[in-house]
């Protein structure tokens, strides 16, 4: 591997030791060799923290002794790996073959990947999603989320549809921690922070909705400074593992699914909001009815924004058109549906979000 004095420049190092790729550390005044693949998803082990006799993966935080291979107490019956080290004269030698082979255990599969099969005939299921904030102690009129519950009464009641209204705000859940910034598989599904956290996890609801119960998707949102909402942007910095199956493993969680959008606002700036979320839900894998967004702004100066309350709350006109924005959401997946093997397609990627990024084999 090199001589003594030269590695202990380098550790933590990556080194190729026969069909292996190899983690190597200096620990307790020897070179210590373990398996340089994290066994969860794979992380590089050798570009890790280390605290004393543990590395912990970058990706996901998983921790290994650099000695035994093993994880920490409660944990040390995963293993990574282990090569035996010999220091010579000559330099540094590291075993072709483990000393201790990897363990690797069969973990309960979160139920985000279970088949979710959809019984034929059951009523088109419509999902509404509020993305508004207020005090949930001193509750406040908010126009987007009105006109989002009158276009779900009124799917129901027109439609027969089943329908299901999740509010952001009522959720307890944490930002996107930027994993696809460290290596493009590192943003996994389900998310690594589900992961982590089960059903803790308050996103976990979102991701259930959006992937397996939903059949058409009604997004609301407020303008807030010419554009969505603060909660908005976090739940959908937290939906790009389902975005990145897409671009690394050529797999399409959210097919023949309709999306459609409510956005209310004092503010102007409704073409820019409408043309973001119709980017990024289409990248998700959702198409669009003929007008797939109504909005309602009162312009930049109109700071006045209890008469745009009373407005809202009056305005029959707006009401008909959150009702008609859910029956075309609604007409236009039932004529998907009658036509679901034909448009159940490959989509080329070419010219698309990281189109030159090979696919890589799903876990």
């Amino acid at each position: 591997m090199g001589s003594r004095p030269d590695l202990l420049l380098r550790v933590p190092v990556a080194v190729r030791v026969g069909g292996y790729r190899v983690a190597l550390f200096h620990y307790d005044g020897a070179f210590r060799a373990i398996a340089d693949a994290c066994n969860h998803k794979g992380g590089p082990l050798s570009d890790g923290r280390c605290n004393g006799e543990y590395v912990t993966c970058p990706w996901h935080g998983w921790e290994y002794s650099v000695v035994t291979g093993q994880g920490p107490d409660g944990f040390d019956e995963e293993q990574v790996a282990v090569f035996a080290v010999e220091e010579r004269s000559d330099g540094v030698y590291v075993s072709a073959t483990p000393t201790v082979p990897r363990r690797l255990l069969k973990h309960k599969p979160s139920h985000l990947l279970d088949e979710h099969a959809r019984v034929p005939g059951s009523p088109v299921r419509v999902l509404g999603i509020s993305t508004t904030a207020m005090d949930p102690g001193n509750p406040r009129f908010s126009t987007s989320d009105h006109l989002l519950e009158h276009a779900l009464a009124d799917v129901a009641n027109v439609k027969g549809a089943d329908t299901q209204l999740i509010r952001l705000r009522e959720l307890d859940f944490l930002p996107c921690e930027g994993n696809y910034s460290k290596h493009a598989r590192a943003c996994t599904w389900p998310c690594a922070i589900t992961e982590r956290l089960g059903d803790r996890d308050g996103l976990t609801p979102v991701y259930e909705a959006l992937v397996h119960w939903a059949d058409v998707v009604l997004v609301s949102t407020p303008i807030r400074w010419g554009a969505q909402a603060a909660l908005y942007f976090k739940m959908a910095e937290r939906l790009n593992c389902i975005q990145n199956q897409i671009t690394t493993s050529n797999r399409v969680l959210i097919s023949n699914k309709i999306a459609a959008f409510i956005i209310t606002g004092g503010q102007d700036n409704v073409q820019a909001v409408a043309g973001s979320m119709l980017t990024f839900w289409s990248e998700l894998g959702f198409v669009f009815p003929q007008f797939p967004f109504i909005a309602h702004t009162r312009g930049w100066d109109a700071e006045d924004m209890q008469n745009n309350v009373r407005l809202v709350r009056k305005s029959e006109d707006l009401a008909n058109a959150a009702s008609e924005l859910a029956e075309r959401a609604v007409d236009f997946w039932s004529i998907l549906d009658l036509h679901r093997a034909s448009t159940e397609m490959h989509v080329p990627r070419a010219g698309r979000k990281a189109s030159g990024l090979p696919f890589m084999a799903a876990e």
